[in-house]
């Protein structure tokens, strides 16, 4: 099949005549001249035609076609640094396939129910479109990172018999009689994976039934998760921040023109690299405390919390070894002091909060099933997860990443409903 050229291929392509699909993103006129600014996903083309130039019909036309009408444009060429993307088409010919109804989302400012509702059709924003063009960057990156550091890709199940972050945030379902839930993280499945595999992760949706509104909260979200065998907290801490500093490099080497859209001040992201400034959880409350938090030594912090510390820093920060009565029942208690977890978060700057949350899981067969009965969890759902402490156990960690809040915060986004196409947030289950 004939492969026809598209908007980011132009440059190359000076004086040759060309036919490109897409649609109708802007049209304007003055006088014996018009334009239509064409869009087709990889970038935006501004196409010229003077009466004396063209069919009378085609600039006729040129008036008559609607916003986001599907269209074949054919025409010459020309390179033009004042045109988006540098690149100019003389038009020759305008071919209608779809002429588009009157589109609903116009010029003017509208609210964010209404966009919401028309998330369909949102998407086709330049805004939107950058945004996801950059989210799939930071995926595929998320991916290369792991492949080529040796990693094996395992994919946990989305349906679960049992919990993994608490049982009060579960989407339940029935399962053929049983009780089932939505997945909350692939963590439990990863590792018997890494007793088999050494080095593993996985990516997936997740899900949780969190009755939060927040600019940071999805009821559904992407979790990239890996998992290491021999792998201490600060295995943990080290790989997290390798990682990071490589997924922000990677942005701001591939999406420049995305980034530019969103007129993201790429001097605050050019300034994360290595190291990151760790900090134990004691330290993070009496900085806290001297910055006019009202945190107490024993609590969780909470997103304004998280915003004042990172405001400390030009780069991540890892706040690491929380009390164990705040995390999770499969984290490893310090030796040197056993009501704290060997536990990282790495907190985003500018305010963006946890981004990833990371541990030593506990190896010990015995203390973990003391932490599941402390827990209130249901012994016959973790048998397989306490069976592999009873088989050549070994000190593992690892961590999950949310790309939802990645993608906000590369790119400067105050709430994560703009980070995925369809998002799932409290009470919004439309389109």
């Amino acid at each position: 099949m004939h492969k026809k050229p598209r908007i980011n291929e132009l440059k190359t392509m000076e004086g040759r005549e060309v036919a490109l699909s897409g649609w109708v993103y802007n049209k304007r006129s003055s006088g014996k001249v018009r334009f239509l600014i064409l869009r087709d996903g990889t970038g935006y083309l501004q196409t010229v035609a003077f009466v004396k130039d063209v069919e009378p019909d085609v600039f006729d036309l040129m008036e008559k076609v609607s916003l986001e009408s599907s269209v074949t444009l054919t025409g010459i060429v020309r390179l033009d640094e004042r045109a988006p993307g540098g690149v100019e088409l003389s038009l020759k010919h305008l071919a209608v396939h779809h002429m588009a109804e009157e589109y609903p989302i116009g010029k003017k400012e509208h609210g964010t129910g209404f966009l919401m509702e028309n998330r369909h059709l949102w998407l086709r924003s330049s805004r939107q479109v950058a945004i996801l063009r950059i989210r799939s960057e930071i995926e595929q990156s998320f991916r290369d990172y792991f492949y080529d550091n040796g990693f094996v890709l395992i994919d946990s199940p989305i349906l679960t018999p049992a919990a993994c972050e608490g049982t009060t945030t579960l989407f339940e379902t029935d399962y053929f009689g049983e009780k089932a839930f939505l997945s909350q993280s692939g963590q439990l499945y990863l590792e018997p994976a890494c007793m088999a595999l050494g080095k593993v992760y996985c990516f997936g949706p997740t899900f949780r039934a969190e009755k939060s509104k927040t600019r940071r909260h999805l009821m559904e979200f992407w979790m990239l998760e890996p998992e290491v065998a021999f792998a201490n907290l600060d295995d943990v801490m080290d790989l997290s921040e390798d990682f990071l500093v490589y997924v922000v490099s990677r942005v701001l080497d591939r999406c420049k023109e995305e980034l530019k859209i969103l007129e993201r001040d790429l001097g605050k992201l050019e300034n994360i690299r290595k190291p990151f400034p760790r900090v134990r959880y004691a330290e993070a409350v009496e900085q806290l405390k001297t910055l006019g938090s009202d945190v107490a030594y024993g609590d969780d912090f909470g997103g304004d919390d998280e915003t004042v510390l990172t405001q400390q820093y030009d780069r991540p920060v890892m706040v690491h070894r929380y009390p164990s009565a705040v995390k999770a029942f499969y984290m490893e208690p310090d030796p040197e002091d056993p009501g704290l977890a060997l536990c990282v978060d790495v907190l985003a700057p500018e305010g963006y909060g946890e981004i990833i949350g990371g541990s030593e899981r506990i190896h010990d067969h015995d203390l973990l099933l003391k932490r599941i009965r402390e827990h209130n969890l249901p012994e016959e759902a973790f048998q397989w997860y306490l069976d592999i402490r009873k088989y050549g156990t070994v000190q593992h960690g690892g961590f999950g990443i949310g790309l939802e809040r990645t993608v906000a915060w590369l790119c400067g986004l105050p709430h994560v409903r703009e980070t995925i196409p369809y998002p799932r947030m409290l009470y919004q289950l439309y389109p």
